[in-house]
């Protein structure tokens, strides 16, 4: 199962995730589910809404990332938002299928990781 991964700055316009997100599964395929932090849920909601996929609410803390942001790193404890919270909701054994790409106007982020769980168990 494909897991899209959200970060973003507070207030992201839907423009900008959507673009994010839409960057990503050009890499990775089609996502099932959409995967943020509490303090960007509103944002993230959003997103799942207009794309009708169920949102998941994660820690990111201590989740090992392929990329590094130092600010996002002292922040919220792990170098990318929207790798960890794509690993985090994958579950054991997830792996990134699309690192981390950022909207044009850098306000929002997505990454796809993928497990080994069935497609129907979002």
């Amino acid at each position: 199962m494909r897991i899209a991964g959200i970060g973003c700055r507070e207030g992201a316009p839907l423009a900008a995730l959507t673009a994010a997100l839409e960057a990503a599964e050009a890499v990775a395929g089609r996502a099932v589910a959409i995967a943020t932090i509490a303090a960007r849920a509103p944002e993230a909601r959003a997103l799942a809404e207009a794309r009708r996929l169920p949102l998941r609410i994660v820690p990111v803390a201590d989740v090992a990332t392929p990329t590094q942001s130092p600010r996002i790193l002292a922040l919220h404890g792990t170098g990318s938002v929207a790798e960890a919270a794509a690993l985090a909701a994958a579950g054991p054994g997830a792996r990134i299928l699309a690192r981390r790409v950022a909207s044009a106007c850098g306000r929002a982020t997505a990454a796809i990781a993928i497990t080994e769980q069935s497609e129907d168990q979002p």
